[in-house]
Formats: C-alpha cells, structure tokens, sequence
C-alpha cells in the first residue's frame, strides 16, 4: 500500500484546512488509517484514526471537537477536516496505515506510512 498525503498549507489562526490521504495501487478499503504529525525537533504524535469502515475513531485530546477523521473507500480517499487552527498544530501531517484492525494511537500499530503534507498556523 502506497499512501499519499496532500492537502496542507499556510492558513490563518482560527482557519480551516482539509487533508486527503490517498492510496496508489492496492487499495486501503480494509485497512484502518491514522494521522499523526511531527513539529520540527519534536516526536511523532497521534492525531486521529479511523477503522476500515468508518464506525469506530479515535482522536487525540488535543483535537477533539476541531479535528474530524473520515474517509470514503470508494474512492480510496481520508480524510482530514481540520477547524479552528491553533498555531500549535503547525506541523508536518502523515497518514498511516494499519494491517489489523487497530486505529489507536501507537505509531507502532501502523505498517504503512506516506510522505508528509506541511500545515502551517499563522497567528
């Protein structure tokens, strides 16, 4: 499974920005996916996950209630809905998939991984 995240940019404090992790080749319909971002100098952290149907997520607390998983498996797309930006969440975004159904927050759970998508919050 190759993955690829796109969608990220420069955007204002308090802005929207939505991002799309698309898979090339065999399709990722029955995989679970996460998110996670890395700032400069700091570890990888979790996001948010989503299991390989849409019924089940899982979010980091830091995200809860601005952030939104979702995906679409027809078009072997998800998705990332990201509201009211904070300049904390300045950071590179990848998207990662899991071989079993976990969708949790270990970075570890996941087996494939795409290059990054720069989101960066301006105050």
């Amino acid at each position: 499974v190759q993955l690829q995240a796109s969608g990220g940019g420069l955007v204002q404090a308090g802005g929207s920005l939505r991002l799309s992790c698309a898979s090339s080749g065999r399709t990722f319909s029955n995989n679970a996916v996460g998110w996670f971002r890395q700032a400069p100098g700091k570890e990888r952290n979790f996001v948010a996950g989503i299991s390989w149907n849409g019924g089940g997520t899982n979010y980091a607390d830091s995200v809860k209630g601005r952030f939104t998983i979702s995906r679409d498996n027809a078009k072997n797309t998800v998705y990332l809905q990201m509201n009211s930006l904070k300049p904390e969440d300045t950071a590179a975004y990848y998207c990662a998939a899991s071989i079993n159904p976990y969708f949790g927050s270990y970075a570890s759970g996941y087996r494939y991984w795409g290059q990054g998508t720069q989101v960066t919050v301006s105050s």
